[in-house]
Parts: C-alpha cells; sequence; structure tokens
C-alpha cells in the first residue's frame, strides 16, 4: 500500500501540491494523470526520496523494492541482455556468492533462494522482454553503446521491467516506444505480478493497462477506480454536480444577504438578520469549476483541391547512399486519404515519410505528384529548429512581415497558444507548447498534404484531443506515424504496414493488428510480421470488404466536410447573435431608458424581437445540419 498524507511541496515560489492526500491499494495498476508541469514527475522524486516535501508524508511498507526506468541509458560493452540481467541485484549477488561458498548449507540457501527467484529463467525472460521491445536475437548480442540513445531508453525500461520492484513508477515510458512496443507494454502492465504506478497521455494505454487513476489538479490528488475513460466520465459528472451546487449556493447567499441587508436595522428583525449573517459567515464557498481543457489546433485549409491521385509510386526504391530501405513501391495517395503507417521503428517508416515529403530522393522508379502540390512535414527532431531566443510571435512575424500586428497575433492563436506564452522565448516554452508552435509553422501555407511524424510525444491527453479534432477537420490527405493507438483509430482510414522492405496495405483493424503483435505463440516480431503478411495475402474476398468499407469511409468524410464547414458557420452566426441580443438586453434593462428615449428604446425592442426569430431559425438550420452530420 502506498499512502500520502497532506502532502505539501513547492519549487522556486511555486506550489506543486498542497495538503495533498491518497492510499492507493496494494497491487493496483494506477494511471497518474493532469497537466504537463502539474507535478507528476515531482511526485515521482517525492516517492523515492530522490526530493523531501515541506510537510506531510509518504507511507510505503518496510523493505518495499521501488523501481523506476534510468535517467540516463546505459552506455556501456555489455550486451544487451547483460546489461538487463544485471538489473536484477539479488541473482547477480548469489551467482557470485555460489561461485565461492563453501559451507555447504550456505550453498544450499543460495541454490533454494535461486530457485526461489526463478533463477535459471532468467537469460529466456530477458530476453522476451528484450523481444516485446523491438530488440531480435542479434541485436540482444550486441553491445549496448552500439545503439542510439532512443534504442539504449528501451534497454534502460527492460532492466526495470525485469527486476520486478515491488512498486514499479512509469514515467511516460511509451515515449521511446514505437506503437508495436507501446501494445507489447499495454498488455506486460496488465499482467505485471506487483503494483505498478504510471505517468502516461496515452489514452488507450491508460484504458487498457491499469484498474485505477489518480488525477492531479487544482495541488490535490482524487482516486478513481476503473480506466481512463471511466474517470473522464466521473470527473465530468463530478464538476457538473459541483458547478450545480455552486450556482445553489450562489442564490442561497444572495437571498440571505439581501435579507440580511433590509432587515437588520428593524427591531422586530434583528435576531433573525443576525442569525442569517452568522450562516453566511460560516458557509464554506464551492469553488467554481476551473476550465482545464486545452486551447484548440487549427490547421488552414488548402487553396484549391488537387485532381487525384496526387501522388503517384511506380516501383521505386528509397535508402541512404548504396543501401537500399525500401524498395518496389507502387502506391497511390489521394486528396483525402487519411494513412497510418504501421511497422516497427527501423523498418522505414520515417524514410517513407521523407520520401514522400521531397526530402530524401529515390533511388530508382518513378514519382508522379500532382502540379501545385504542398507538402507539411512534422517530426519530432525538428522542434531543435526553432529559434531558442525567438517567441512565437516572431517565429510567425517572419512568415507575415508586412501583416499587422493583430493578424499576427491572431495566427499564433490558431496555433493553440495562450495569449500569455506569445512573447516566451522558444527556449522557454514547454515541449507542448514547442509542439504546437512546429505544427502551426509547418502548416502555415496550407499543405495538400500533411505528415506527421509522432507528433504527440509531448502532448497532454487534452492537447491530443486538440489534435485529432486538427486532424479530422482538416481538408486535405494526412499520413500519420505514431505510437498513441487512439490518435490512429480516430484519425486513420487506411493502414499501411511498413515492413520487410517494403510498404503494402494492411487489410484489418488496430484490433487485428494488436492480436498478430501480441500473439502468445509468436517469440518476436519477425515472426509477427509474417503472419500479418499471410494475413494480407490470405481471404481476398475479405481483403476486398475491406478496402471498399475505408473507401466508404474517405468518401464520407468528402461528402461531409460542406457539411461541417455550414455548421461552423452557423455557430458563428448563433454566436454574434448572441452577443447582440445580450447587448440589447442590457440597455433594455435599464427602466429610465424607455422615459428618456422611447422611440430609440421602442426601435431596440423591435430588433431584439427580430434577432431573437433569427437566432431560433439558425438554431434550427445548425440541428438539421447536425442530425444529417451524424445520420452520414
Amino acid at each position: 500500500m502506498l499512502q500520502i498524507t497532506d502532502l505539501t511541496y513547492r519549487i522556486a515560489g511555486r506550489t506543486l501540491l498542497e495538503r495533498a492526500s491518497v492510499m492507493l491499494p496494494s497491487g493496483a495498476k494506477t494511471g497518474f494523470v493532469g497537466r504537463n508541469g502539474a507535478g507528476k514527475s515531482t511526485l515521482f522524486r517525492l516517492i523515492t526520496g530522490d526530493s523531501a516535501p515541506e510537510s506531510g508524508e509518504i507511507r510505503v511498507p518496510k523493505g518495499l523494492r521501488i523501481g523506476q526506468v534510468a535517467q540516463e541509458a546505459p552506455g556501456t560493452e555489455q550486451t544487451l541482455v547483460e546489461v538487463v540481467l544485471a538489473a536484477d541485484t539479488e541473482r547477480a549477488r548469489l551467482l557470485e556468492e555460489a561461485e565461492t561458498a563453501t559451507d555447504p548449507l550456505r550453498i544450499a540457501e543460495i541454490h533454494t533462494r535461486l530457485a526461489d527467484i526463478d533463477a535459471h529463467t532468467a537469460e529466456a525472460r530477458a530476453a522476451r522482454i528484450l523481444a516485446g521491445l523491438g530488440f531480435d536475437a542479434e541485436a540482444q548480442a550486441r553491445p549496448c553503446s552500439s545503439f542510439s540513445g532512443g534504442w539504449r531508453m528501451r534497454v534502460a525500461l527492460a532492466a526495470v521491467l525485469f527486476s520486478e520492484p515491488d512498486l514499479l513508477l512509469l514515467d511516460e515510458p511509451t515515449n521511446y516506444l514505437d506503437l508495436e512496443g507501446t501494445l507489447w507494454l499495454e498488455s506486460y502492465i496488465s499482467r505485471y505480478p506487483h503494483q505498478v504506478l504510471l505517468i502516461s497521455h496515452d489514452r488507450d494505454l491508460l484504458n487498457k493497462a491499469v484498474d485505477s487513476i489518480v488525477h492531479l489538479d487544482q495541488l490535490k490528488l482524487t482516486f478513481y477506480r476503473g480506466g481512463y475513460d471511466s474517470f473522464d466520465r466521473q470527473r465530468r459528472e463530478s464538476l457538473l454536480l459541483q458547478e450545480k451546487n455552486r450556482e445553489k449556493q450562489e442564490a442561497q447567499r444572495k437571498h440571505m444577504q439581501a435579507f440580511v441587508d433590509r432587515f437588520r436595522a428593524k427591531a422586530t428583525k434583528a435576531r433573525q438578520a443576525q442569525s442569517r449573517l452568522k450562516m453566511l459567515e460560516k458557509m464554506e464557498p464551492i469553488a467554481a469549476v476551473v476550465e482545464t481543457d486545452a486551447l484548440p489546433i487549427s490547421f488552414p485549409d488548402p487553396e484549391g483541391r488537387l485532381a487525384p491521385p496526387i501522388i503517384r509510386l511506380e516501383n521505386v526504391a528509397v535508402g541512404y547512399g548504396d543501401t537500399t530501405i525500401l524498395s518496389r513501391l507502387s502506391l497511390n495517395i489521394d486528396n483525402d486519404d487519411r494513412i497510418a503507417l504501421l511497422g516497427s521503428n527501423g523498418n522505414g517508416k520515417s524514410t517513407f515519410a521523407k520520401l514522400i515529403a521531397g526530402r530524401l530522393e529515390r533511388q530508382s522508379g518513378e514519382i508522379t505528384k500532382a502540379a501545385k502540390l504542398k507538402v507539411a512535414f512534422f517530426a519530432q527532431h525538428q522542434l531543435d529548429e526553432l529559434m531558442p531566443a525567438e517567441s512565437p510571435v516572431a517565429h510567425v512575424r517572419r512568415l507575415m512581415p508586412d501583416a499587422p500586428e493583430a493578424k499576427v497575433r491572431a495566427r499564433v492563436a490558431r496555433f493553440g497558444l495562450p495569449t500569455s506564452r506569445m512573447e516566451t522565448p522558444a527556449r522557454d516554452l514547454s515541449g507542448g507548447e514547442k509542439a504546437r508552435l512546429l505544427l502551426g509553422l509547418a502548416t502555415f501555407e496550407g499543405p495538400h498534404l500533411l505528415i506527421l511524424d509522432e507528433p504527440t510525444n509531448h502532448l497532454d491527453i487534452e492537447s491530443r484531443e486538440a489534435l485529432i479534432h486538427a486532424v479530422n477537420e482538416f481538408d486535405g490527405a494526412v499520413i500519420l506515424i505514431s505510437h498513441d493507438r487512439h490518435l490512429v483509430e480516430a484519425c486513420a482510414d487506411r493502414l499501411w504496414l511498413v515492413a520487410d522492405g517494403g510498404v503494402r496495405s494492411f487489410d484489418g483493424d488496430m484490433e487485428d493488428y494488436r492480436r498478430l503483435i501480441l500473439q502468445k505463440d509468436k517469440p518476436d516480431r519477425g515472426n509477427a510480421r509474417e503472419a500479418a503478411k499471410s494475413a494480407a495475402a490470405a481471404e481476398p474476398e475479405d481483403d476486398r470488404t475491406a478496402q471498399e468499407k475505408r473507401r466508404e469511409a474517405a468518401d464520407r468524410r468528402a461528402r461531409q466536410a460542406p457539411l461541417r464547414k455550414e455548421i461552423q458557420a452557423a455557430e458563428k452566426e448563433m454566436a454574434r447573435l448572441q452577443e447582440k441580443i445580450g447587448k440589447l438586453d442590457e440597455a433594455l434593462s435599464d427602466p429610465d431608458f424607455f422615459r428618456k428615449d422611447a422611440e430609440r428604446a421602442t426601435k431596440f425592442a423591435k430588433e431584439r424581437a427580430y434577432l431573437e426569430k433569427k437566432l431560433v431559425r439558425t438554431e434550427e438550420q445548425w440541428l438539421e445540419l447536425s442530425t444529417e452530420l451524424e445520420g452520414g
């Protein structure tokens, strides 16, 4: 059991936790959520003892082993398997002692304990974990120093999983994983035999791998049973009830205050007035609901619709230097496609994306692109290309040198950046704010094709939802690479598998792909890829049906695009009418208005009646369009 009581912690004058309390049951698998910068990673440091709270306490059972991924990835000459095996320090110590022990009783104790901790299957277990995280048998035998930083972080994750601590702390473990690794980790955590506390913004992971949620909000910790969707529903219901109770309390307070103000001076009512005044003083105000939804993101639509296909590949090969990564690529991309690329890291997804974006030349074959085609490309490594000393406004002003300041700021606002951060140097922006800025800059010219390579790594759950809405409202083609299954399922109509040196259609859904990755009888990813290949080649009638469904989905989105624009126009008109009616109501509420200027007051009343009728008609039109959209 992990128990946190009245915990307060401040850093650099900023309060992150204030008298926060929560209790996590033994064996619970808990997702830890909250806005970026709220203090989730800080709480991990408090749990491990790396930081000390200002007040309050954290209680864990005596002797509890706490494990978390090392902050620095191992870079030794040990093989991957050796690095992972070394994480079980008890096993390593017992094996070393067994080599030198001479006391028969002690030798017996050592071998009994080795049997208890299943030491003799350790190498096989380590190999399975590494395979699940994307390392085949050949890679596992290589020295850790031969891998890049991202791959080493996977080794660090494998090591802590292998050590099986009593309390496993995982802070955004999917940031260095591909979709395949994320699916494997989801399954692994759900079967983990001990307690887990997991920081993640991956909605699917939080729905499938955990059985409870702790929410850090307004400096407090709140425990919810169930996965993320259950938490989200419970929280919204709680906020709605809180707001209703607050409104009810406010009405009650106004009524009591009015009584006090009216009768406190009257001797016959003074006692009642004084009683109500004391009640008012004792009444604990119910806090107003603080809106925490992320600012929306929007992408400008392309100017003009290009004739399909916008890109055609015929027997294309691509690679680096003399090394070919992908070959025999014969594919079409249409102007309404929503394509997600599947496949393990290292198979060529980013290579394919760079080829389509024009950042990598073909080695052979033909690529035909539509005239005037604009392609936007976003990749996480581009965050380093932002100018550190320049603000978001300065970045945008370079692209709009002659525009007035108001238009420049309005464009920055479309990126989903608040006014308070518009003048902040890029180096001081959070990872999520940098990602929003880069997304806005990449799509500035209104591309016909948007390529997103792992766009969610620095985005919290609310910002990921904002990205989903932006992609779905974008009136162009999209190619998506992401380890976030929720994003893929919400945005993609077509799945392409990048494997075995090629790119081909995967005619199943994400659940089919998940089953392929997690097949219990498949020892490594290679066999899963073979299974995927066999599945794609089998049952052509079913494949054709799946293709037709995807095409129908794309056609439906194309049909719905005008409807969506009409709905947005109706919503803007309703907001405009409501604002005008509000101003008229404010003027008409003055009791002296009719006496001072009866003619103008009558004109206002007539205009209000006209606007009210127009608002009703607009609302009816909006309702009809929304119903048609939902039914289409």
